[in-house]
């Protein structure tokens, strides 16, 4: 076990909420030549990871996979799309550690990404259920818990992206990384950080861990994911859900306060729904390839997308940080 930020913040809730470093900190920041109207800062997460798939499921994993270890359970079931990265990701890294994973998939656009991912989800050694739909996966639930016990212990759950309010704390401690390399003088304070939402656990995490931190820094999510409720209401619900655990394990620090009104979630770049491509995500992956990132059309291009359009609308004012939480392999 690696001290994280935030151990060194609340050192009490060490021993009762374990971490383990899973990659290189601190990922690297730098200034875009977009030749926009406002400045545009990429704190890029691809490359984060020890080994397997990257991005920001890595974040999560360095909580949850250690969490579950001290609750002594061999098997985490969890759920995604057929073309899942958080799966992917729970997969390699979880079994490097002995656990088990077995995996709900709900079906989802195929292109060859998609395909080609699936054939790595069946070579990383994960049990694979192909429950089909969000419907048939509620429905199935019990019988995936009861299917993957040992003895009388249940397997650890994990919800889709592993945004449950421990996964949460991945993106507190990388917002508490954010402030120390803009105390450093690597970047400007942002006035927004921009960061594509799938299930609502990074945008979470940001939006408390900036506060923790002192800094102002809005958060605007891009949803991507028309399956699940991600509001702002609901963004800050499992922020303070992740701020009552680490009050819970010993951490002792004023409220944060956050309100719906503190993080601003747009729908206007999500297309027809979740993993199908829109024609805006493929021109700024094309854009992002031009200056160095390497997007993909699900996720990270339509907040990519995003951010231009909203600084040509004259929407966005400040120096704004992408966060790129693409990891692939």
């Amino acid at each position: 076990m690696t001290d994280s930020l935030l151990h060194q913040r609340f050192p009490e809730v060490a021993s009762e909420l374990p971490f383990l470093r899973l990659g290189d900190t601190p990922t690297p920041v730098r200034e875009l030549p977009l030749g926009i109207r406002i400045p545009v800062w990429c704190k890029d997460e691809s490359g984060y990871g020890s080994g397997g798939w990257g991005g920001n499921k890595i974040r999560k994993l360095e909580w949850l996979l250690p969490d579950a270890q001290r609750r002594g359970t061999k098997t985490i079931v969890t759920v995604g799309g057929t073309g899942t990265n958080w799966g992917l990701a729970a997969a390699l890294y979880g079994r490097e550690l002995g656990l088990d994973i077995a995996l709900a998939l709900v079906d989802q656009p195929v292109d060859d990404h998609v395909r080609a991912q699936l054939a790595r989800l069946e070579a990383s050694g994960a049990t694979l259920h192909h429950t089909r739909s969000k419907f048939r996966t509620v429905l199935t639930a019990p019988w995936l818990m009861l299917r993957h016990s040992s003895g009388r212990k249940l397997p650890y759950y994990l919800p889709v992206g592993g945004s449950s309010p421990i996964g949460t704390l991945g993106y507190v401690e990388a917002a508490l990384e954010l402030a120390a390399q803009v105390r450093a003088g690597d970047l400007p304070e942002p006035a927004h950080i921009v960061t594509a939402v799938g299930s609502g656990g990074t945008a979470a995490g940001l939006a408390l861990g900036l506060r923790l931190a002192g800094l102002r820094t809005r958060v605007l999510g891009v949803v991507v994911n028309d399956t699940l409720p991600l509001e702002a209401k609901h963004i800050v619900e499992l922020a303070h859900r992740a701020e009552e655990v680490l009050r819970e394990r010993g951490a002792q620090f004023e409220p944060v306060g956050l309100t719906p009104d503190d993080v601003t979630m747009l729908r206007d770049w999500l297309g027809p729904g979740y993993g199908h491509e829109t024609l805006s995500a493929i021109a700024a992956r094309d854009r992002a390839n031009m200056v160095g990132l390497h997007l993909e059309t699900v996720y990270t291009a339509k907040a990519f997308a995003a951010i231009t359009d909203l600084s040509a609308r004259g929407d966005l004012d400040g120096p704004t940080l992408f966060l790129n939480t693409y990891g692939p392999r």
